[in-house]
């Protein structure tokens, strides 16, 4: 019988344990040395990227000091201007329209953005104003219809209620007419409904694509990213852009009163076509679809039929004609921050009024301080705001920004009546913004965003109509000094605005 020396499994457990401990040791510093460099490689990205002081310091902090966190969170998070989406994107616009001479544009602001590359104002343009979702709704519905050849849509929200379930109706109907129909959906805004819910218009023959899809995260640094655009273009000739969303929150056939305030613009004319090109670089990115203008001059066309449908003269909308409109995309596919850069410019070159009516208000230092300085010159600063917004964190990070102007001397008008998510800012009696941005960090530097600047007086006295009868309709608020607890939430709230 042979006896195993107790001692020897002993050795061999020792030996073994050893063994496990060094290879511990190898894997943790190759891990500690591998973290180091990624920080490394991160901090120097974030050095390169146009950002504000305190937004660069508060991610090196975050990947200094609690790299396990704030690695992970800028790489998800963290990106801003992509060079893959400019890379692969390419330029909007044709470069040499930007060259155009001085007398086009008939503002600082529209000469900032051209340097930027962005095309001059188009004249000749036929717009209606819609201010309710009720006659936005009906004149998509009748733009829709008289489609003869292409829909071309983009939407961050495609609700899955009784407005969204419409369009996808009417594009699905349209698509077995023989209508070309491509439908664009942001990855996180319609989540849930880019699946099932949408695949009636792929039956019928129409295409749906995601852009910046979320599940499965396809691309680093895509999380934070989102295409806010809102864009309607049919057979190249007629288009909608605004802030309405396709969700019954934003637009549908009959009063609704959960929905909010907003507005859109629909239009025919030169301008379409600079839009139209917006969704077909958006639309090539996500479907790698390549897609052109056709060589006739659609503005040629017959375009009555779709005058006729965005005037909606039931609803007593304004159609007004031979309007001057510069189409300003921005976002981490545009080289410049061009929508901040023409907005501070516009906020110095004002001289009587600054009306503003945005949903939220949490813009970055310089807006805020040029709107201070203004107001403190005496020009006509007033912001209107929802008295509770659909987003109570925002309400929170707009506190500080809105006090600072006050105290300069700007009216903060409050609206109790719902919802405001229009977006309009008016300039004296020499330039209007509508679009898709709102006056926040997040639409100013993150997102993919329309604008359009408007130059016809007629316009932008209607515009200025609009908001002063919104005035009359809120309260005049003097926002005042707060607790430390208020205070600490509402700093807090501002720190992380771009993620709201």
């Amino acid at each position: 019988m042979c006896w195993a020396c107790p001692h020897s499994s002993f050795w061999s457990r020792r030996n073994n344990a050893i063994h496990i401990t060094a290879l511990q040791l190898v894997y943790e510093h190759f891990l500690t040395v591998a973290g180091f460099l990624l920080a490394l490689l991160l901090a120097a990205r974030v050095l390169q990227e146009k950002r504000q002081p305190g937004s660069t310091l508060a991610w090196l902090l975050a990947i200094a000091f609690i790299p396990y966190l704030g690695v992970p969170l800028y790489l998800l998070l963290g990106g801003r201007k992509l060079n893959r989406f400019m890379r692969i994107k390419g330029k909007l616009y044709d470069q040499s329209e930007s060259s155009a001479p001085p007398e086009a544009a008939p503002t600082g602001a529209a000469r900032v953005v051209m340097a930027a590359g962005m095309p001059p104002p188009r004249p000749g343009n036929k717009v209606a104003l819609h201010h309710s979702g009720e006659s936005a709704f009906h004149a998509l519905m009748a733009l829709c219809e008289s489609a003869k050849e292409c829909i071309h849509i983009s939407t961050f929200i495609l609700g899955r209620d009784e407005t969204g379930r419409a369009v996808i109706d009417i594009l699905s109907r349209k698509a077995r007419e023989g209508v070309q129909v491509r439908l664009l959906l942001d990855g996180l805004g319609c989540l849930w409904s880019s699946g099932k819910f949408a695949q009636p218009l792929r039956n019928a023959g129409g295409k749906v694509g995601r852009f910046l899809p979320v599940l499965p995260l396809q691309w680093r640094w895509s999380a934070n990213l989102r295409n806010h655009r809102k864009i309607v273009v049919v057979d190249h000739c007629a288009a909608m852009v605004g802030g309405m969303n396709l969700a019954t929150s934003f637009m549908g056939p009959v009063p609704s009163r959960k929905r909010f305030i907003d507005s859109a613009v629909f239009l025919c004319g030169s301008a379409v076509a600079d839009i139209e090109e917006v969704f077909f670089d958006d639309w090539a990115y996500a479907t790698n679809e390549r897609l052109e203008l056709p060589e006739d001059d659609p503005a040629a066309a017959d375009v009555q039929a779709y005058v006729a449908a965005i005037a909606a003269p039931d609803a007593g909308e304004t159609l007004l004609p031979d309007s001057a409109i510069q189409v300003i995309p921005s976002g981490p596919d545009v080289e410049e921050d061009t929508f901040h850069d023409a907005l501070i410019t516009a906020i110095m070159e004002a001289r009587e009024r600054i009306w503003i009516v945005t949903p939220y208000f949490v813009p970055d230092e310089s807006v805020i301080k040029a709107l201070a300085l203004k107001a403190r010159a005496g020009c006509d600063v007033r912001v209107l705001v929802p008295l509770r917004s659909n987003h109570p964190t925002a309400d929170l990070a707009r506190g500080p920004a809105l006090r600072e102007i006050a105290a300069a001397g700007a009216i903060i008008y409050a609206y109790p009546g719902g919802m405001v998510h229009a977006k309009l800012m008016v300039f004296d009696d020499a330039m209007a913004i509508t679009g898709s941005p709102n006056l926040d960090m997040r639409s100013i530097y993150l997102n993919f965003e329309i604008a359009l600047f408007h130059y016809d007086r007629r316009e932008i006295n209607v515009y200025g109509e609009w908001a002063r009868m919104m005035q009359r309709s809120s309260h005049i608020i003097k926002p005042e000094l707060v607790s430390k607890s208020r205070a600490w939430a509402e700093n807090f709230c501002r720190l992380i605005s771009p993620l709201l």
